[in-house]
């Protein structure tokens, strides 16, 4: 499946797959120019999720960040290098 990399598209996939009560989907790809997975246009490579959510609930750090990656999948197929998850 072909998905457009952004922010907003992330939000709204999180958001259907979730149903966060809190999330913050931020596009960081800038900070990362010249590193690996990075792209000449600095956007659509690495992004950083704020999220809370219910279905989090009695589950491990890893669990919870095994729930938001395969939320993300589609994006990851399609070239993003890398999210940094902060459970709140």
């Amino acid at each position: 499946m072909s998905v457009t990399i952004s922010a907003p598209a992330m939000d709204a996939a999180l958001r259907q797959r979730l149903t966060p009560t809190q999330l913050e989907v931020i596009d960081e790809s800038y900070q990362h120019a010249g590193h690996a997975g990075a792209n000449d246009s600095g956007v659509g490579t690495h992004f950083r999720v704020r999220i809370a959510c219910a279905g989090f609930d009695g589950k491990s750090r890893v669990a919870r960040h095994r729930l938001v990656y395969d939320a993300l999948q589609d994006f990851f197929d399609q070239g993003v290098h890398a999210v940094a998850i902060e459970v709140l």
